[in-house]
């Protein structure tokens, strides 16, 4: 008969939780050890102290590959709602002292990656306790996590408008045309936009938000959009560029270095730069954590200093 829920209550530690949910991260015996400073025997042994309290094993070998049986999979969700639970009380009890503390999740679709690190700079001088993590993703990776509520904000633009969902904007994403150097574009007086796309235009995978919105002005100016290439990044996008496989519109953050030493160079051209604003998003339904709310109340009040220190990198 199963334990009744006192009975297992004793018999398990918060260590061989923490065990457990480092084996299931890392599915690893070995690393799991290395990341909580135990040998892979100690690890080993909370694990099958777990498995004799709940009779059902956590794990198993097949081959020599790591892997998570079906009550395993039960166990890590009650594990993250354990944990999760621990780290709202932490900082909630931290707010009550006047203290801001605890983790913020944050995702950033490839664009913003260029932005996110200057945001986080003064908050966590302002808020040393509070842990940052920052996933850089695509984006319909960033929708299909916004849609699963993994986390606590996501920065992009192109924000969805039939989900119920909060947008701040904060910063404009300027979106400019480039050529390498020494392009035969930059030897013409005038540059229409389609001659422009025509010119072995290089783009990011679909559903992208950057190529979304190349994708909607386009429609919106009737003009004709015929990719040579589609590419993985910005990055991938800016390198290819610069081998001189085309031409591309990119983020002109991610670029600035490349503008500075010449090696890309933007055209004047009639409706560019395109500009979309990049924004914190969330669930109307979600509850802001103490931490979640510090940032986003954070942002709020720097817009403008965000604004202005953006230009000068620029300038």
């Amino acid at each position: 008969m199963p334990l009744s829920t006192h009975k297992l209550a004793s018999r398990l530690t918060f260590r061989q939780l923490q065990v457990f949910k480092a084996v299931y991260d890392l599915e690893s015996y070995s690393k799991a050890g290395e990341l909580l400073g135990l040998t892979q025997p100690a690890v080993s042994s909370q694990v099958r102290h777990l498995e004799q309290a709940l009779g059902l094993p956590m794990f198993e070998y097949v081959g020599r590959r790591l892997y998570c049986t079906s009550a395993g999979e039960e166990m890590a969700r009650c594990v993250r709602s354990v944990f999760g639970e621990l780290e709202r009380v932490q900082s909630k009890l931290a707010a009550l002292e006047g203290r801001v503390s605890g983790r913020l999740s944050l995702v950033a679709v490839n664009t913003a990656q260029y932005v996110v690190p200057y945001l986080l700079r003064a908050f966590l001088n302002l808020y040393p306790e509070v842990t940052v993590s920052v996933t850089v993703v695509n984006r319909a990776v960033a929708l299909q996590r916004l849609n699963e509520n993994r986390d606590d904000l996501v920065v992009m633009g192109m924000v969805p408008s039939e989900q119920p969902l909060v947008s701040l904007p904060f910063l404009d994403n300027e979106l400019v045309p480039v050529v390498p150097r020494g392009h035969p574009l930059l030897a013409l007086e005038t540059v229409s936009p389609q001659a422009f796309l025509d010119s072995q235009l290089l783009v990011r995978e679909l559903g992208s938000g950057s190529r979304l919105a190349l994708e909607t002005h386009c429609q919106q100016h009737r003009l004709s959009m015929n990719p040579g290439m589609a590419l993985g990044s910005n990055d991938a996008v800016k390198h290819a560029v610069l081998a001189g496989l085309g031409v591309a519109v990119l983020p002109k953050q991610s670029i600035l270095p490349e503008l500075e030493m010449g090696s890309l160079e933007t055209l004047a051209m009639p409706g560019f730069p395109l500009r979309r604003s990049w924004c914190l998003v969330y669930p109307q339904a979600k509850h802001p954590t103490p931490a979640m709310q510090a940032f986003i109340d954070y942002i709020q009040q720097n817009i403008r200093n965000f604004e202005q220190f953006f230009l000068r990198r620029q300038a």
